[in-house]
């Protein structure tokens, strides 16, 4: 075996580290071996272990020219592995300096609390307030929160304190707590819920934000817990990282949500949309413009800006991300913590996993910091059931594949596989050569002009078959398609779909309905084997064909139909045949087709679509769907490079059901209050009970206590309803609230640039104020509306002094 440069000379004495890295349990002072064998780390052999190390000493002579063991800590086994007494929530994980020395592990466990573990200050935190020392583990600390935890960070948050801020989200409040000092540094109520967390600056706002996601809207609060920002965005929010995505020096906000959406704001101004097949689950930065993305599918990979370099799909679940610098080469890697329990470590460029490690239970999650305090940071990565290991980065003699593999074995592998495939292939030829000289017929071989023909058709209807967009695939002359394969994302099963047709059934032509579930482009990866009738061997064709982004709506009137109500009408500085090579793009049109005059039937709820364009460039659409109106126009305004862009709306439909949405939110709100009032009511009244029940039986009054004792456990049932019912009330006014913020995005969707962003932020004003009729003016005319609205107000009042 070559001699791996690598590799150290053995140490004098084997220590207790070293039988450690070659698996057995060994303790200072002496040993415990638990198996009769030693394997080598250099080439895996199993060598027989006898009571010393004779036996691997003569292996490591005889086979690796004197070359022994490999430094203990150049493989990346763990420095350090902790054993914790609590469960550990996922992705609920972080490290902060609380006192601004020491970093102390943070994580969300059972029963609505937060455990801190800290081994550099034993003995020296006291419990008060909100923190307790745990019974179990006297480094932990216990931050009782009393309800659910939904999602957690630390960092530095006020411009003078010395130490981190821990805060913590709930469905209902915020918390940013002093972990140094156990105290609340501002206690917020949340009506949307935090479902995910971010610390740091962003944008031009000077003072770092505590950013949390809820029920589809995004708000960031100062160190003083005051609200300054707020956005809203297309679905309830599951990730969120700050990352300078323009490259302009400052912070813009990744968001990751339910409707499979990446979005990036720069600050309320919505600059960029990736669209992904599933929930966007966890969102890390990795450097520059680029970014780490997990989805609830099992889905992980990276982008840089809008262009995805790379990504793999895993019948597991991601459940962190993080990104660190493991093989030491100088760019960090995206780690992946994953519901099997595995770790793995992948280039940041091409996917490729250069390490990989296991727990035994579901990683919960993957943070970093400097934990021996040594000077060196350490990947620190925690399972669901309390164990914590730490790695510290590769030197930089071993930086690149962190495997256990040689470099050279690796090639010799993919050789191997190359060269297997050769063969196959050759075999392949040789057969179809024999085949033609013994029957002289072309077995295997097809016309030199065979092509793959595909084309997309709308296809409506029918008793048989459900509307669809049909995907033909053909060749010119007589060979047949024994089999097509298709790989889609988001709209196969398993993002893959295959065709095989019955031998009776073989033919030149093979059609595939697809039926898309959302209006998003799709590249459809096609793949066919294409051959003779007779053939065994087939040849493989390969195209890709893009599915344009409403392809599900035919370009057909159906009388029954009525005619929509909502209409968008906006101007654009542009021709007619421009708008015409935007409808061809993204629809599927009829051959001569040349007029931006068209209407639609959609294949999917059976509504009308009407476009018009004027020759003032005023474009009207006529649909009652406000999503795809608000689809329509984003695609038409990036077609056409428009960056602002101002419009007229009115859906009486859909305001309708919004104007008494609202109504609804302000009957809840109200019964609220209520249910809160008198379950503070009767949690006195239960203090005045205890206590009376308690006196009586001092007093050794039975009878009375006993009496006492059935009102209380009255009084408890009647709580336990009213809690059911504040419940169901607090579950339907989150749905209410999601739909009110679901219609200030989609009326900010209906513009571009700035007449966007204006309508977002005058829309929030108008509901802060309770301000309903401005609310609809602003919707249906814009942020001018709203100054008007203001105007008119102003003067009303004058009229009145």
């Amino acid at each position: 075996m070559t001699e791996d440069k690598r590799i150290q000379t053995a140490p004098a004495a084997f220590k207790a580290d070293v039988w450690a890295y070659f698996g057995f349990k060994a303790k200072e002072g002496s040993y415990e071996l638990d198996k009769s064998h030693v394997v080598c780390k250099l080439c895996n052999a199993r060598v027989k272990y006898s009571g010393n190390t004779t036996n691997l000493r003569a292996h490591v002579a005889r086979h690796h020219d004197n070359v022994a063991l490999q430094a203990y800590d150049a493989m990346l086994v763990p420095i350090f592995t902790l054993k914790l007494n609590h469960k550990i929530n996922p992705r609920m994980v972080t490290v902060g300096k609380f006192d601004g020395v020491h970093p102390c592990l943070t994580a969300a466990t059972q029963a609505g609390k937060v455990f801190i573990h800290n081994p550099h200050a034993r003995g020296q935190r006291p419990a008060a307030h909100r923190l307790s020392q745990s019974a179990q583990d006297s480094d932990i600390s216990l931050l009782n929160i009393n309800q659910a935890v939904s999602c957690l960070t630390a960092g530095p948050l006020g411009p003078n304190t010395a130490g981190d801020t821990l805060l913590v989200g709930s469905q209902t409040n915020l918390l940013a707590y002093d972990v140094h000092d156990n105290a609340d540094i501002f206690y917020r109520e949340v009506t949307d819920g935090a479902n995910a967390i971010v610390l740091g600056k962003l944008g031009d706002i000077q003072s770092p934000l505590a950013i949390i996601g809820g029920n589809c809207a995004i708000q960031g609060f100062d160190y003083e817990g005051k609200d300054q920002f707020w956005t809203v965005t297309g679905d309830n929010v599951r990730s969120l990282v700050l990352c300078d995505f323009t490259g302009d020096g400052k912070n813009e906000l990744l968001v990751g949500s339910e409707d499979f959406d990446i979005r990036v704001f720069k600050e309320d101004e919505l600059v960029s949309e990736m669209a992904e097949n599933e929930t966007v689950t966890s969102l890390c930065h990795m450097h520059g413009s680029r970014f780490g993305y997990a989805l609830a599918n099992g889905t992980v990979g990276v982008y840089d800006r809008t262009a995805r370099y790379w990504r793999i799909k895993s019948k597991n679940h991601a459940m962190s991300i993080h990104a660190f610098d493991l093989n030491g080469d100088g760019v960090v890697e995206l780690i992946t913590g994953w519901s099997n329990g595995k770790i793995d470590a992948r280039s940041d460029r091409t996917g490729e996993v250069i390490f990989k490690d296991n727990f035994a239970s579901s990683v919960a999650g993957v943070v970093e910091g400097d934990y021996r305090m040594d000077g060196q940071v350490q990947l620190i990565c925690t399972s669901t059931d309390g164990e914590v290991r730490g790695y510290l980065p590769a030197s930089k003699e071993l930086k690149g594949n962190l495997m256990e593999s040689s470099v050279e074995q690796d090639l010799v592998r993919e050789l191997s596989q190359r060269r297997q495939n050769l063969l196959l292939e050759l075999r392949n030829y040789e057969e179809n050569a024999k085949g033609v000289s013994e029957t002289d017929s072309e077995v295997g071989v097809i016309p030199a002009n065979t092509q793959l023909q595909t084309a997309l058709s709308v296809r409506s209807a029918t008793e048989a078959q459900k509307a669809h967009v049909e995907l033909s695939i053909s060749t010119p002359n007589e060979t047949i398609i024994r089999s097509v394969l298709i790989f889609a994302e988001g709209i196969f099963e398993g993002e893959s779909h295959v065709v095989h047709p019955s031998a009776q059934n073989l033919s030149g032509c093979v059609r595939v309905p697809i039926v898309p579930p959302k209006d998003i482009p799709v590249d459809l990866h096609i793949k066919a084997f294409i051959g003779g009738k007779t053939s065994t061997q087939f040849h493989v064709f390969e195209i890709t064909r893009q599915l344009p982004r409403f392809s599900m709506y035919v370009m057909a009137v159906d009388p029954l139909v009525a005619p929509p109500t909502g209409r968008v009408t906006f101007s654009i500085n542009d021709r007619p045949q421009r708008v015409v090579m935007w409808l061809n793009q993204n629809f599927l049109l009829p051959e001569g087709t040349n007029s931006p005059d068209v209407t639609f039937t959609s294949l999917r709820g059976g509504g009308l679509l009407s476009i018009s364009m004027a020759s003032s460039g005023q474009i009207t659409l006529s649909t009652d769907d406000i999503d795809l109106a608000g689809d329509l126009i984003q695609s038409l305004a990036s077609f056409l490079a428009i960056e602002d862009l101002s419009a007229e709306v009115d859906f009486p439909d859909y305001f309708k059901e919004l104007r008494t949405t609202l109504t609804e939110v302000d009957e809840f709100h109200s019964v609220h209050q209520k249910l809160t009032a008198a379950i503070a009511d009767h949690s006195n009244y239960i203090r005045n009970m205890l206590v009376q029940a308690e006196d009586a039986r001092l007093m050794g009054d039975m009878i009375t206590m006993k009496k006492r004792y059935r009102e209380l456990y009255d009084l408890n049932r009647d709580l336990v309803t009213e809690y059911k019912i504040r419940s169901n009330n607090h579950n339907a006014l989150l749905a209410r609230l999601k739909s009110v913020n679901q219609a200030i995005q989609r009326a900010g969707r209906l513009r571009v640039g700035k007449p966007k962003n204006q309508v977002i932020s005058a829309c929030r004003d108008a509901i802060k104020s309770n301000n309903v009729n401005t609310l609809f003016k602003i919707m249906k005319a814009g942020a001018a509306a709203s100054h008007a609205s203001n105007r008119e107000h102003v003067q009303r009042s004058r009229v009145w002094v």
